[in-house]
């Protein structure tokens, strides 16, 4: 039986090239990079020349990139510190109620630690309103925390108009850029961003490595504390082989590679739509279409139990989620479905995430939309 994984929004799988240059790594570059000997300083080269590749990516200096175990790391050091660390100038902070629960419920612990959080609410398509924004907008907001693109219907979220709002005003602003780094070509200066956090796992990097884009225009202190590390902003030894990985997955997807994968995302989700439309199958799409990240596909099917649907697919080899990875295997709906639709709203069952990425081709893609037609059919027998 073949095996097809769509569900690169969860994770990616490694790359070749990524897995070669930290085998290699691993084997050859053991040293500490903060070792004065020269074990150490063939460390600390490898290490800045990550840096330096990662940091041409989005167009900064080379030393705001802080190298960490990932987004939610990068997620908590960016809200955290910055609640903590500037409570004195006001204890408000904004963001959305579709975030990733790395934000969301980051945000939640600072209500408890007597901060105020204003959600911004979505319309049934995923978007937030900029007129509720500006109305939301405070003297006292110190932090706005808004992702670039939704991982589980992939809007993407008016970081640029929202960056305008805020140059005349002293708050932060945060993006959780995870799911959108590789798909978007993002300038944080020019956005107007302080802290963009990024997991090395969903670009064909590995798992448990990351980065904190850090403007140097924000001041920030660092989540965790011992050595001196990264510029004293992230202690602990840093994981090498990782991020020369993660490096070389930069690396890899260049401009053209970027675009070419977007045209080619966007072929997949023109053949799903299409066998479904020719097998007359009742759905719908989840976001807004218009304006969303081309490798995420959100499906509502009516009167079909998602659950149900996915273990059909993955009985036929066929991987997919119901959202995000972070929130399945529990029994909880998605809080993005609940925050466009309403609580116990037929859609928030009904809905199924197709995510594409590397590996993927036409033909896996049309089988799987046979797969998905034929597990449909048997659902509504």
């Amino acid at each position: 039986m073949e095996t097809i994984y769509l569900d690169h929004a969860a994770t990616s799988p490694m790359h070749p090239e990524v897995i070669k240059t930290m085998t290699e790594v691993m084997s050859e570059t053991f040293g500490n990079p903060s070792s004065v000997h020269s074990f150490g300083r063939q460390a600390a080269g490898k290490l800045e020349m990550a840096r330096e590749v990662i940091g041409k990516s989005l167009g900064v200096k080379y030393h705001e990139i802080v190298f960490n175990s990932g987004g939610t790391e990068g997620d908590n050091t960016a809200i955290l510190e910055t609640a903590f660390g500037r409570q004195n100038e006001g204890r408000h902070l904004i963001t959305t109620q579709i975030e990733h629960p790395a934000v969301i419920n980051t945000m939640k612990y600072l209500e408890t630690q007597g901060f105020e959080v204003t959600y911004l609410p979505v319309d049934r398509k995923g978007n937030i309103s900029l007129a509720d924004f500006d109305a939301s907008l405070r003297p006292d907001t110190i932090l706005v925390s808004i992702m670039y693109g939704n991982n589980e219907i992939g809007n993407l979220m008016p970081v640029k108009e929202i960056g305008e709002r805020l140059k005349e005003h002293p708050a932060y602003f945060h993006t959780d850029a995870v799911q959108a780094y590789g798909n978007q070509l993002i300038r944080p200066h020019e956005l107007g961003v302080d802290f963009l956090s990024i997991s090395a796992h969903k670009i064909n990097g590995p798992k448990g490595v990351g980065f904190l884009f850090k403007s140097d225009a924000a001041k920030l202190a660092p989540l965790l504390r011992g050595g001196e590390q990264e510029e004293k902003r992230r202690a602990g030894t840093e994981n090498l082989a990782g991020i020369c990985g993660m490096a070389k997955a930069v690396e890899l997807l260049t401009e053209d590679e970027r675009e070419k994968r977007g045209e080619l995302y966007d072929q997949f989700t023109q053949k799903v739509l299409t066998t479904l439309d020719q097998a007359n199958i009742d759905y719908h799409v989840n976001g807004d279409v218009n304006n969303k990240l081309p490798h995420v596909l959100n499906l509502r099917f009516t009167e079909i139990i998602s659950d149900l649907l996915l273990m059909k697919l993955d009985l036929r080899g066929i991987a997919v989620s119901t959202g995000s990875a972070c929130t399945a295997g529990t029994v909880d709906p998605s809080h993005v479905l609940e925050a466009m639709y309403g609580k116990n709203a037929p859609e928030v069952k009904e809905s199924l995430r197709v995510s594409f990425g590397y590996g993927n081709s036409l033909e896996q893609v049309e089988y799987f939309a046979g797969q998905l037609v034929a597990s449909l059919q048997e659902l509504t027998k």
